[in-house]
């Protein structure tokens, strides 16, 4: 059975597992809304580079429930 030779010191801990926090996601202020959105991504109203792309679920859903 593998078994450490010598303790691992707290600072050679720390220097092993330097790399494993995380990040924050990349985000960008909308010129249009203002809205904070993840960079290259479909805003959640549909909008992507000053056109919509899609229409939104909520939109179809309120139109679909008025008929």
């Amino acid at each position: 059975m593998a078994v450490p030779k010598k303790k691992v010191t707290p600072s050679r801990r720390g220097q092993r597992r330097a790399h494993d926090g995380l990040s924050l996601p990349a985000i960008q202020e909308n010129r249009d809304t203002g809205e904070w959105q993840r960079r290259h991504h479909i805003s959640p109203d549909g909008w992507y580079r000053g056109r919509q792309v899609i229409k939104p679920k909520a939109v179809e859903a309120d139109a679909t429930s008025a008929e």
